[in-house]
């Protein structure tokens, strides 16, 4: 009798136990929990394709800035198609920033301005864009667009742009996409769906839940009383999110214009991982900052617009989003299986994870077969696997601290892009 009551004692006990280690590793998962279930519902409500709006056409001059370190190679076509797509309503800027090469010379071929800078102690896009709008300010135009000095987009674009930006009196952004690669490696292609997750499908689902978005760099529209203001001289890897953050603090909530699109070309396979290490090791560096601070700035004025702002922050690039809940599926299923916790933390895990699944598969059907093909579909596990040391140097040096230019084959498939609705 007594050893029944002390082994029912000690079953107790046992329970009692694995109840609060269920609930301390519940505790501890609560943030990565969020952030999944964040992910998730933004890419729901961002795969509704919304209706085109008619934005006024824009007042005054608009001057395209185009910041070009190194861009010998390209920066002849790229002007070139610009050429036909300003008209006369645009001016253009090259800012040939601390070039070795002869950027300047062949943008000086065109009729464009081209401003020259060296200054190697300041390095980056934001000190270029800052040298800019010094050029600018003699002449002062009514707004500005920021393109990358590789990229292309059209007439309609630029004009949706600058009469946004004009009628909102605020930040305008494109829907800045890579070109399609479906000729290219499974890896390359799953970079450019990835990307364009980001930038399309995520920043819809931020413009319908905050109202604001990411600015992302090229394809960026400004009125000038902005443009003149910003804090743009810094050396930020990821100096178009920064940017966009403040002026969202200071009140000014960047747009998604999907009227606009800009194109850029992928990078081969050798220089995706590299191109992708710079970028999101400067913002995960600058997430980890901001997010929080974003997050009590939202729950301290019960603003939704900063709180949604912080917790898409908060959501890692999707191969290290999917590294984590696989390395967080697998503790909590060891944990369970033998006997320390219950079963509760990896059924939610696996649960989010089904879910995350299914909602990447329909975001895929609907808008990233253009990008992905079925074979490289199948593939997307793996992709993970692939940036795993690019995680591992970023954990062991930290994020690259120079803007450097990326190597790209600089073609498409056959010359046309799909449509953006």
């Amino acid at each position: 009798m007594v050893l029944a009551i002390a082994g029912t004692g000690r079953r107790r006990e046992g329970k009692a136990f694995i109840r609060m280690v269920t609930i301390i590793i519940l505790v501890l998962l609560v943030p990565l929990l969020l952030i999944n279930l964040f992910f998730v519902a933004e890419l729901v409500v961002g795969l509704p394709r919304g209706r085109q709006l008619e934005w006024r056409p824009p007042v005054g001059r608009t001057v395209i800035i185009l910041p070009a370190h190194n861009e010998e190679q390209v920066i002849g076509r790229t002007l070139a198609a610009l050429a036909t797509a300003c008209g006369e309503e645009f001016g253009i800027l090259v800012v040939a920033d601390n070039c070795s090469d002869r950027t300047a010379e062949e943008a000086r071929g065109f009729a464009v301005s081209v401003a020259e800078r060296q200054d190697v102690q300041r390095r980056g896009k934001g000190h270029a864009l800052a040298f800019a709008r010094e050029w600018l300010r003699a002449d002062p135009p009514a707004s500005v667009i920021v393109l990358d000095a590789d990229c292309r987009t059209d007439r309609n674009s630029l004009r949706a742009l600058a009469g946004a930006s004009q009628q909102l009196r605020g930040p305008a952004q494109a829907i800045n996409l890579l070109e399609p690669a479906r000729s290219s490696g499974p890896l390359v292609q799953v970079s450019s769906f990835a990307f364009m997750i980001k930038n399309l499908v995520r920043q819809r689902g931020l413009q319908r839940l905050a109202g604001s978005v990411h600015l992302t760099g090229t394809g960026m529209a400004l009125p000038w009383a902005l443009f003149d203001k910003a804090d743009l001289a810094t050396s930020s890897i990821v100096e178009d999110v920064r940017l966009g953050i403040e002026l969202a603090r200071g009140g000014a909530h960047p747009r998604l214009i999907a009227e606009a699109s800009v194109w850029s070309p992928h990078a081969d396979q050798s220089h995706t991982l590299g191109q992708r290490s710079r970028w999101e090791g400067g913002y995960l560096a600058l997430a980890r900052t901001a997010a929080p601070a974003l997050i009590a700035r939202g729950l301290a004025t019960v603003s939704l617009r900063f709180l949604v702002a912080g917790l898409d922050l908060m959501v890692p690039p999707l191969a290290l989003l999917a590294m984590v809940n696989v390395v967080g599926l697998t503790c909590a299923v060891i944990l369970a299986a033998i006997g320390v916790t219950e079963w509760l933390p990896a059924l939610l895990l696996g649960g989010i994870g089904v879910a995350a699944a299914i909602v990447l598969l329909l975001t895929w059907w609907r808008e990233g077969r253009a990008f992905l093909s079925p074979a490289a579909l199948v593939r997307l596990p793996l992709y993970p696997l692939w940036k795993l040391p690019m995680y591992l140097k970023l954990a062991r040096s930290g994020a690259p601290k120079q803007w450097q230019r990326t190597e790209r084959p600089g073609q498409t498939d056959d010359g046309a892009l799909p449509p953006i609705a």
